[in-house]
């Protein structure tokens, strides 16, 4: 993927020391050493979601509704909280000095959650969860708000993300495969306990790469302005809540497929076993496709950029709205389709947001915690709306999980596919209505097919 990232970019060189973003280009080795830490910081965003309930559930023998209560609540707690840490970004705290202080609460977090002594009961993953939380937002965050700042250009902050985003999708892939191969011997809650082993040295590595050898951000002007004047100051810039309005409905429609992928293998193409390789091609697919998306950003504009992602989301997902049992190959297909479109969500939006902070922010005055702290919360209330919209609608539709009820399952390849369809529509009218605010110059027609500039 280096090369791809160094060929899709302006020029700079692949070797020589990390150069910072004030006023010259990011070589390769810059842009790598600012993308590492993305890899652990995505790894332990998976188990959470997807190993978390079952481990506590079945291993340990906490009701699932209260596993599913306490999930809500830590992430109530984290959301809330983020827009503060974003806050404490910008005015208390430098970006690195927030991440490493973050990082320790993280990893002896995890190491936790995933590997609870005998015992272990409501208490232990109420504490542990919201402990993970708030050591990923203060990483998170800080992290974000960094890359929006180091570059100088447009272009820059697109290969900035990229190289984030990159370094994720394979910590993402990573969390996905090692479970099941951690597992021999040991059980689920083995391999999860082994898994946060893996994580250690993996989140010790990335966060010694990018802490000592990224390019450092600006230095910015610290005071003590009141923390509500501040986060109200950042929505209150029309053109970051028109992208935030466009990234919240587009962003619910990507979570839906999310919450519901698991259901649509096992019980739409009856093939419940082949959910971690689809998934494996989803996220390589997203992995691989970033160049590109870097290279037509360049070419056509971010925002229409993110747009074409969006319309090829768009034509996948109703195509996967047809599909039926033992339609594997067409699945397959469509999870490398998607999955390139996700590169363009994962790549395009956040460098928007950069170039607009780089557009609206005075001097010495960056808002970029505050606004990358709204981003997150955004992005974590999508999730949970995705899942409090989703699955109350199919049981309203009488879907069942394992059931073989035609209409059940006719019910749910519509959500999965339908809704999401719905809502990324309404995702581009609200992008196009808004683009030259968006992206300024965005409204003028730019050939496809015309030469990089």
């Amino acid at each position: 993927m280096s090369e791809a990232l160094a060929a899709a970019g302006d020029g700079a060189a692949a070797g020589g020391p990390p150069t910072g973003g004030h006023g010259a280009s990011l070589s390769l080795r810059a842009l790598l050493a600012y993308g590492a830490l993305g890899l652990p910081l995505a790894f332990a965003a998976l188990p959470i979601y997807v190993h978390v309930p079952q481990l506590y559930a079945d291993g340990l023998g906490l009701p699932l509704a209260t596993v599913g209560l306490i999930l809500l609540g830590a992430r109530i707690v984290d959301a809330l909280t983020d827009p503060l840490i974003g806050w404490a970004s910008d005015r208390l705290a430098g970006r690195r000095a927030l991440i490493a202080a973050g990082l320790p609460l993280l990893a002896l977090g995890m190491l936790g959650l995933l590997a609870p002594p005998q015992g272990a009961g409501a208490w232990w993953l109420a504490a542990l969860l919201v402990m993970v939380s708030l050591g990923y937002s203060m990483a998170t965050i800080a992290y974000n708000a960094w890359g929006a700042e180091v570059a100088a250009t447009p272009l820059g902050r697109t290969r900035v993300v990229a190289s984030r985003e990159g370094f994720a999708l394979v910590g993402v892939v990573l969390a996905a495969v090692l479970p099941s191969l951690l597992a021999e011997g040991g059980g689920g809650a083995g391999g999860l306990a082994r898994l946060a082993l893996v994580f250690l040295p993996l989140l010790a590595i990335g966060a010694a790469w990018t802490l000592l050898a990224a390019p450092p951000p600006p230095q910015r002007a610290r005071g003590s302005r009141p923390v509500l004047r501040d986060l109200a100051a950042a929505l209150a810039d029309r053109p970051f809540a028109r992208l935030l309005a466009v990234f919240a409905a587009n962003g619910i429609a990507a979570a839906i497929p999310s919450a519901t992928v698991l259901f649509f293998v096992a019980d739409v193409l009856q093939a419940r076993e082949l959910a971690g390789l689809f998934l494996v091609l989803y996220f390589l697919a997203a992995a691989l496709s970033l160049p590109l998306w870097v290279a037509i950003s360049r070419r056509v504009g971010k925002l229409r950029g993110w747009l074409a992602g969006m319309a090829l989301a768009i034509a996948v997902f109703a195509w996967a709205g047809l599909l039926g049992s033992g339609d594997l190959w067409a699945y397959a297909v469509i999870c490398v389709l998607s999955g390139a479109a996700l590169g363009a969500d994962l790549s395009l939006p956040p460098s928007l947001l950069a170039d607009l902070l780089a557009r609206t922010a005075p001097s010495g005055a960056s808002r970029a915690g505050a606004s990358f702290g709204w981003w997150n919360f955004v992005t974590k209330a999508n999730l949970a709306l995705a899942a409090g919209l989703a699955l109350p609608l199919l049981a309203a539709l009488g879907y069942t999980p394992g059931g073989t009820d035609a209409a059940g399952t006719r019910a749910l390849a519509l959500v999965y596919a339908g809704v999401p369809v719905v809502l990324k529509i309404g995702a581009i009218a609200l992008a196009w209505r808004w683009r030259e605010v968006l992206e300024p110059g965005a409204a003028a027609a730019q050939p496809i097919t015309g030469g990089i500039k």
